[in-house]
């Protein structure tokens, strides 16, 4: 049943089934009083799963020594995270925000100043974001016709190449790229599509852009997806797993790229929030080799798991961001597991999502897998 809270809330998702109120690890326990396994990790946000100690003492730590001063000011914390994610990346500058919209729209903004050209390129079943510059490169009809008109972007297919040129146009100012699809069906791109992708920005004059905010920081068993494909991108967007809960987004600016914002060009109230930078830099610092390798081994058991189940036709995905294609519609799938003491997501009609903590152990994966078995029996 709805939780009541709900009934003052602008009805602008589901009637919710069920709230939760306490997590521990890959576990939430509900309003019901039930113990919930946490395959969503709130859509592939609690990154090291619910109270992990370390993002929770940084945030405890920095919580009683400063909420907010503003970014008329240093934080000790901002300053920590983007030298992190400098040394991560291989040399790059940060701006901070709340989320991984607006990492996205920083980066829209960014490309048209240091290009001077206003075209986006990007991909059919793409998501990067809900506001108006994002969505408008975002490729998906159904959440862009009640708001258009939108700005100037094309649309290519998914591991097409072909279509990348046909969308292309001089007026192309950057190439914009999910290494994964998420919310498009959990679809990883080729790396000869990526590679493809690049050569075109650069013989555009465009920069190309990885919207790793579903992705990053450990998701797909390197901290960065692009570490896997070959292809190093000039901006990286980040969000949902960068402090485990707390809001923040972050576009990363390549030390290589050309040079875009200047001061007053961009910026953002409580971007670089010390609590929620403080969190994120203790999340960078625990997503060590140790805990990766773990992530490419549970995401490899997952996928084979999901892989064997009859109502599955085809199981994808990178680590632990995976996706089964099932012969049913995925809603069904996923309330019945919620009934069953699974929560888990769609990407699409048929495509369930599983975005599990990185910290899920075997044990979880066989008893998720289980769960789902019965529920597609």
């Amino acid at each position: 049943m709805s939780v009541a809270v709900e009934t003052h809330l602008l009805p602008t998702y589901p009637e919710t089934k069920i709230g939760f109120v306490e997590g521990d690890g890959v576990w939430l326990t509900g309003t019901d009083g039930r113990r919930y396994l946490d395959f969503a990790a709130g859509i592939a946000v609690v990154s090291l799963g619910h109270r992990h100690p370390a993002p929770l003492a940084a945030a405890h730590a920095q919580l009683d020594r400063l909420w907010h001063a503003s970014n008329l000011y240093a934080s000790e914390p901002a300053a920590e995270l983007a030298a992190i994610l400098s040394d991560r990346f291989g040399g790059a500058q940060a701006f901070f925000c709340n989320s991984g919209t607006e990492a996205n729209e920083a980066a829209l903004k960014y490309a048209r100043k240091a290009t001077g050209k206003a075209g986006v390129l990007a991909l059919e079943g793409s998501f990067h974001g809900r506001t108006l510059g994002a969505l408008a490169v975002t490729g998906q009809p159904s959440k862009r016709a009640a708001f258009e008109p939108l700005g100037p972007a094309r649309f290519a297919t998914p591991n097409h190449i072909p279509s990348l040129y046909e969308a292309a146009g001089d007026d192309i100012g950057l190439v914009l790229l999910e290494p994964v699809l998420g919310e498009g069906g959990v679809v990883p791109l080729e790396p000869g599509f990526i590679a493809a992708a690049a050569t075109l920005a650069e013989e555009l004059g465009a920069l190309l852009a990885f919207d790793e905010v579903q992705t990053g920081v450990g998701r797909t068993g390197t901290f960065f997806a692009w570490e896997q494909i070959g292809v190093k991108p000039q901006l990286v967007t980040l969000a949902k797993g960068l402090a485990n809960g707390l809001p923040i987004g972050c576009l990363l600016v390549s030390d290589d790229a050309p040079r875009g914002f200047v001061l007053g060009d961009h910026g953002s109230t409580f971007g670089g929030n010390p609590v929620s930078c403080a969190a994120a830099a203790a999340v960078c610092r625990t997503v060590d080799d140790e805990l990766l390798a773990s992530v490419r081994e549970n995401g490899a058991r997952l996928l084979s798991g999901l892989a064997a189940l009859p109502a599955v036709s085809e199981a994808r995905g990178a680590g632990l961001l995976v996706g089964a294609v099932l012969d049913r519609p995925a809603q069904q799938v996923v309330d019945a597991a919620l009934e069953a003491g699974l929560v888990c997501l769609t990407a699409g009609p048929d495509v369930l999502r599983l975005a599990p903590p990185l910290v899920v152990d075997s044990d979880d994966i066989d008893n998720a897998l289980a769960i789902l078995t019965e529920v597609t029996a």
